[in-house]
């Protein structure tokens, strides 16, 4: 444990063999790693354990706490921070020097937001739409919220597209994550196609709309400004492909941002359905209550 980065590293899996090893050869460097699995059928569990992490089986009840909070919660650490990494996800070595340093030099934000590399269509791609997210934390200074999500078509266990609150100061590392955006096309396009239903409820039931979370605060304006936008799909190609020089990364750049503006268009049309089938039920259950006043009469 000597000269071990004093932090507790969370990765979330559930049949990752094929990215596990990497992910953990990626964070060696940490005094501490957990492998939450939910019930994984492959190798997961025994590559994890074969290389020191801690396997801890997780069974979701479909209700609060998800996935990320339930760690928070449960999981036996021995540092007061956590750092989540995707199983799809590497920790650079820059990146862990950069957070190596923050211990060394003092007392750290209670939490810190990461940029991402994205790998898509096995480029990195440079330029297009830059994501962010909260994954450092102080874990006695963050949670995350409930979402009134739980009704979402296909939803799974892990929260959604939010970042945790934190109570206090927040700051954004230099360093940058590398996400291997897919194991394959079908991968990709199945996830987002699962993450557009839940986008389609938390849209409609006005929980997007809660910016409690903790977000750099451009991002909290420019997700203002787009959430009350028409034409949302069009208006996330260009600013992928043109605004954010997509175009620059070649090829990859326009699938990629043409894939975003896809999800967009997604989550548009499953709104309309979801109203729809809302009118629908309104429309039979009023038809039902005057049935009974006709036939009490």
């Amino acid at each position: 444990m000597v000269n071990k980065i004093p932090v507790s590293v969370i990765i979330m899996t559930k049949n990752e063999e094929k990215n596990i090893r990497k992910c953990l050869l990626s964070v060696v460097d940490f005094a501490e790693v957990f492998v939450v699995d939910s019930g994984s059928t492959d190798q997961t569990q025994s590559i994890s354990e074969a290389m020191g992490a801690t396997v801890v089986d997780f069974q979701w009840n479909g209700q609060y706490p998800k996935k990320k909070q339930w760690c928070l919660d449960y999981l036996p650490f021995q540092n007061d921070y956590v750092l989540y990494v995707d199983a799809d996800e590497e920790v650079t070595a820059e990146l862990a020097a950069e957070i190596k340093g923050l211990f060394a030099n003092g007392a750290p934000l209670n939490g810190y937001f990461v940029g991402f590399d994205l790998v898509f269509m096995n480029k990195v791609l440079k330029f297009g739409h830059r994501m962010f997210k909260l994954v450092l934390l102080n874990r006695h200074a963050g949670h995350f919220l409930d979402y009134n999500d739980l009704n979402a078509s296909n939803m799974w266990e892990v929260e959604g597209h939010y970042q945790p609150q934190i109570d206090g100061s927040t700051g954004v590392l230099k360093s940058s994550m590398v996400h291997y955006d897919h194991d394959s096309l079908f991968d990709y396009f199945a996830k987002h196609n699962r993450y557009s239903d839940w986008e389609a409820v938390v849209r409609s039931n006005g929980a997007m709309s809660n910016l409690n979370e903790s977000q750099i605060w451009i991002r909290t304006l420019q997700k203002r400004i787009f959430h009350q936008l028409p034409l949302k799909w069009a208006v996330s190609f260009l600013h992928s492909y043109v605004m954010k020089l997509g175009f620059l990364d070649g090829a990859a750049g326009f699938h990629y941002a043409f894939a975003r503006c896809v999800y967009y268009w997604q989550i548009g049309i499953k709104i309309k359905e979801l109203r729809y089938r809302t009118e629908q039920a309104l429309g039979a259950e009023l038809e039902g209550d005057l049935r009974k006043v006709h036939e009490g009469a």
